[in-house]
């Protein structure tokens, strides 16, 4: 149940809240100035085609992210394409109701041992 005068949950899908997360720990670890972020979150939000209702907007969030982590050096855009399809491909290759672990990624070479051993 919501606390009284809360209509809606803040975080409509879990990885909303995920995104949230990992860019106060990034902030917290030094990457970026809040100043830079909100920057760089206000030029996603104000580009053409943001829906007018906000329904968009940790889609904006996740986008002014993966901008700062190109601009700063730590994982350009293909990277972090590459790492969300590894874990795209872990999500389908693990069974229902088990961990997906990136290392269940069949196209990870990752944590296999080689056939000599």
């Amino acid at each position: 149940m919501l606390p009284a005068g809360v209509e809606a949950p803040v975080f409509a899908e879990p990885w909303q809240a995920e995104a949230f997360a990992m860019t106060v720990a990034l902030h917290d670890n030094g990457l970026f100035s809040w100043s830079e972020w909100a920057g760089a979150l206000s030029a996603e939000v104000k580009k053409p085609g943001a829906a007018s209702d906000g329904h968009d907007y940790y889609e904006h969030w996740l986008a002014a992210l993966e901008n700062l982590l190109s601009a700063k050096g730590i994982a350009g855009k293909g990277d972090v394409d590459a790492l969300a399809a590894a874990w795209e491909r872990a999500a389908h290759a693990t069974p229902h109701g088990k961990t997906i672990l990136l290392e269940n990624d069949p196209s990870s070479t990752k944590g296999r041992s080689s056939p000599t051993g």
